[in-house]
């Protein structure tokens, strides 16, 4: 995908995001009589904007990283007497509480919103099969073999791929037993056993927690025919032409498609003589993979697509939903991201994980840009996770988020009055270098993938 296609994806995401954001801000301060001044879709240079009869202006600003709603406030400049019953530090405090819940809410929303209409499509996903075991691994020990499906870990349903990824995610930087349950295809037989964790991946910046089992899922043989070349990647730069089929590199055979990809990730920055075959003719071509680095080693990549085969049905679990059932589940999955991302919080805090998971806007983009390559279905998914996560940021006790202007609110509940403008000010300015720092290193970590 082209950098402006990626740009593009990034700001339209976003653009979402933070227009739902602010709209249930903007929607519940006019519900509760709050003079709204000024409803803006990012910060800096007004690009455009207009008023309505009530005297909001809606701005679209030249920085689309954010937003915000401005409401009438005494504490920010002097309130006309006839205004002062619209001015926001003048409504309760549960008023006051619901205007500021009501941006996370709305994101929570829309997720749910997004969740639903994909699952409506229903779902199909591989099961989680397997297909190697390596030798000293979590896996070995625990007695896993080739070919059996994992049914469960830590007592939690693993019926695909992803399922099976959220659950060893839930894992990750701890320490103690890891319980499996698998069984064998075809067979009502299943067993359940143990491995041990020990600090598992902490440290790693960009973990694969199926691998860091000692894992390798099955999938069917793909044979070694190239379909997609990456434009300015080492393999065109090679030669490669889509329909190409790839016969040896250096000499060994390629059987299939991963036996390529296995022989190119073990040789980053080195020459490799392939033969191909295309037109009923063999070609050698010499090819250089770029090198990359993946949980601080250096692999390599060279930017070709395989033409995949068919895989069969008994390989794929399919689940069909009606109309409220895939509400209920849009609800469970919302429910269920949300609480992965405080699990994470928990964990980035007592450094069970490493600060090196941390992403900033580049990664997101990058993101943005591939979901949107994939498909409108993957960019929708994008969309909605995205969602949940600015959602349960925003509601952090951090006092610079709604979260923090939250727990003030509540504590003023408590205590039948406000908490005082210096220990605002303060959390204010503690508040505003946690962000400042954590964007900081989010985008220092963002630069070092690159």
């Amino acid at each position: 995908m082209s950098l402006i296609q990626t740009i593009i994806s990034f700001v339209v995401a976003l653009l979402i995001l933070v227009s739902i954001h602010e709209f249930g801000h903007f929607y519940v301060a006019r519900r509760c009589g709050v003079k709204v001044l000024r409803f803006s879709i990012g910060f800096g240079k007004v690009l455009w904007s207009w008023r309505d009869k009530q005297g909001t202006e809606y701005a679209l600003a030249a920085l689309p990283l954010g937003g915000y709603v401005k409401m009438l406030d005494e504490r920010e400049a002097p309130v006309a007497e006839e205004e002062r019953s619209k001015a926001f530090n003048n409504k309760t405090v549960w008023q006051r509480i619901a205007i500021v819940a009501a941006g996370p809410l709305a994101n929570f929303l829309l997720a749910i919103l997004l969740f639903w209409i994909l699952l409506l499509q229903g779902q199909r996903d591989l099961i989680p099969q397997i297909g190697s075991v390596e030798p000293g691994s979590i896996a070995e020990q625990a007695g896993l073999e080739a070919g059996q499906e994992i049914i469960a870990i830590d007592n939690i349903p693993t019926p695909t791929w992803q399922a099976l990824n959220k659950a060893l995610l839930n894992r990750l930087g701890e320490s103690g037993a890891i319980r499996f349950k698998v069984a064998y295809p075809d067979s009502h037989f299943t067993y359940e056993s143990e491995g041990r964790l020990n600090n598992w991946l902490r440290d790693s910046g960009d973990p694969d927690p199926v691998a860091g089992l000692g894992i390798t899922l099955y999938l069917p043989k793909i044979p070694p025919i190239v379909d997609e070349v990456v434009a300015g990647g080492a393999a065109e730069t090679a030669g490669f032409v889509s329909g190409d089929t790839l016969i040896s590199a250096d000499g060994v055979a390629i059987d299939d498609w991963q036996s390529w990809v296995d022989y190119v990730r073990q040789h980053p920055g080195k020459s490799i003589a392939v033969v191909v075959e295309r037109d009923a003719r063999e070609l050698t071509l010499n090819l250089v993979p770029e090198s990359i680095k993946e949980s601080g080693v250096l692999v390599g990549r060279v930017g070709l697509g395989a033409k995949a085969g068919s895989i069969p049905d008994s390989m794929i679990r399919t689940y069909e939903y009606s109309v409220p059932g895939a509400f209920v589940a849009g609800v469970n999955k919302t429910w269920e991201t949300s609480g992965f991302v405080l699990l994470s919080v928990k964990k980035l805090i007592l450094g069970e994980i490493s600060t090196k998971n941390l992403s900033g806007p580049i990664t997101i983009a990058k993101v943005a840009g591939s979901s949107a390559e994939s498909g409108l279905r993957s960019f929708i998914g994008f969309v909605a996770l995205l969602s949940v996560f600015l959602a349960v940021f925003n509601l952090l006790p951090i006092p610079v988020l709604d979260g923090g202007h939250l727990f003030y609110y509540f504590i003023e509940v408590i205590k039948g009055k406000p908490v005082s403008d210096r220990v605002q000010m303060l959390g204010y300015q503690v508040g505003l270098f946690l962000v400042i720092s954590l964007s900081v290193l989010a985008l220092y970590n963002d630069i070092m993938r690159l």
